[in-house]
C-alpha cells in the first residue's frame, strides 16, 4: 500500500523515521538499563516474528517512513536476524538501515550483516578501561566489544557510531580516551546524557553528565569543537567537528537539550506496541492487530492515530515528568 499523506501530528512535526526493537532480550546488563537479577522478559511466543516485522515496516514505508534502525534489547541475540536485515533492506521507500548493538556478538555476525545489506551500525561502549566496563554492564566483555567494532571496520561498514552514556561521577575519566580512540579509527562518538529509562529507578538529574560540560573537555584536552553548519533539526545528536579536522562527535543531551519539538521518531517494541515517544506512557498495540487478521488499511489508520496523539514533548525537566512503565531494554533504544 501506498499513501503519499506525510505523518504528521498535531504540532507539525513530520514522521520518516522508526526504530524496531526484535528482541527485549540481552546479553549484558548495564545498571542504568537494567537489574542484575530477577529480570522479566516477554514471552517468546509474544514477540513479532519477522514476517510480522516486515509487514509493519512494509506499510509504515508506504506512509512515508524512510528510516528504520533495528534495536533491542540486543538484537545481535536474535536468531537469524540477517535474514530480516535482508528483507527490510529490500523495502521500496526505505533509504536508510542502521542497527544499534551493545558489540559482544558482532565479530561473529557483522560479516553476514553486511551481505544482508547493513551499512550502518551504533555500537554502545561507555569506557575503554576493562574494569569500569564490567563495573558499569556487570559483564567482563570488552574485549569481545572491541573486536567486534575491529571486524565491522575492516568489513566495510561506513560511518560506525560509538554510542557513550553520560553518568557523572562514574565516566569522566573516560571522555577524553573514547574520543581518541574514536578519532584513530575513523569512528564518531555520541555522548548520551543518561536519562530515566532504567528500571531500577536509579536516575536523578545530578548524576547526568551534561554535554557543555563534555564539550569543554574534549575542547580543552582535544581540540576545539565546532557547531556542523546547518545541521539537520531534525537529528537527535547535536553534531561539532574538531578544529583541527579529526572528526566529529555528536551530543544526545535529551536532559538538557531537548529536542522534541523537531522529533520524527516512532517506535514499534518487540512486542508489537506503537509508542510516539521514547517515554511515552501509553502505546498502541499493533500485534492485536495483525494476529487478528486486520488489514494493511486497519494498520496505517492506527500508525496515523497514533502520530496524530503525540504529545509535546516529555518534560523531563518540569515537575509533570512521568517515567514510562517500561525500561530501556524493553521498549528499545
Amino acid at each position: 500500500m501506498s499513501n503519499p499523506a506525510p505523518l504528521r501530528d498535531s504540532f507539525g512535526r513530520v514522521h520518516d523515521n522508526l526504530r524496531i526493537s526484535v528482541t527485549d532480550r540481552c546479553n549484558i546488563r548495564c545498571f542504568y538499563c537494567m537489574p542484575e537479577t530477577d529480570v522479566h522478559f516477554v514471552d517468546r511466543r509474544e514477540i513479532l516474528d519477522f514476517e510480522e516485522i516486515e509487514r509493519f515496516a512494509r506499510i509504515a514505508a508506504g506512509m512515508g517512513i524512510a528510516k528504520i534502525r533495528v534495536t533491542g534489547g540486543e538484537p545481535l541475540v536474535r536468531r537469524d536476524l540477517p535474514v530480516l536485515i535482508r528483507r527490510l533492506a529490500a523495502i521500496p521507500g526505505i533509504q536508510d538501515l542502521a542497527l544499534t548493538t551493545n558489540g559482544v556478538l558482532l565479530a561473529d555476525q557483522a560479516e553476514a550483516l553486511y551481505e544482508a545489506g547493513l551499512r550502518r551500525l551504533n555500537v554502545h561502549i561507555d569506557t575503554l578501561d576493562r574494569e569500569r566496563f564490567f563495573r558499569i554492564t556487570r559483564r567482563d566483555d570488552l574485549p569481545k566489544v572491541l573486536a567486534g567494532l575491529d571486524a565491522a571496520r575492516r568489513i566495510g561498514f561506513s560511518r560506525i557510531k560509538l554510542n557513550a552514556v553520560a553518568v557523572k561521577n562514574l565516566v569522566e575519566g573516560d571522555i577524553v580516551p573514547l574520543a581518541l580512540y574514536a578519532r584513530e579509527n575513523g569512528f564518531e562518538v555520541r555522548y548520551i546524557e543518561f536519562m530515566p529509562l532504567d528500571a531500577q529507578n536509579l536516575w536523578d538529574r545530578s548524576r547526568v553528565l551534561l554535554a557543555d560540560d563534555i564539550i569543554a573537555a574534549l575542547s580543552r584536552e582535544i581540540s576545539p569543537l565546532i557547531p556542523v553548519p546547518d545541521p539537520d533539526p531534525r537529528a537527535p545528536a547535536t553534531e561539532y567537528t574538531y578544529a583541527d579536522g579529526g572528526g566529529a562527535v555528536g551530543f544526545i543531551a535529551s536532559v538538557s537539550r531537548p529536542f522534541c519539538l523537531n522529533c520524527n521518531r516512532l517506535r514499534l517494541t518487540a512486542d508489537g506496541k506503537l509508542r510516539y515517544c521514547l517515554f511515552a506512557i501509553e502505546e498502541d498495540d499493533v500485534k492485536v492487530l495483525m494476529r487478528g487478521g486486520a488489514s494493511d488499511e486497519d494498520i496505517a489508520a492506527l500508525v496515523r492515530r497514533n502520530v496524530a496523539g503525540k504529545w509535546v514533548g516529555h518534560e523531563i525537566n518540569s515537575g509533570k515528568f512521568v517515567a514510562p512503565p517500561r525500561p530501556m531494554y524493553s521498549i528499545g533504544g
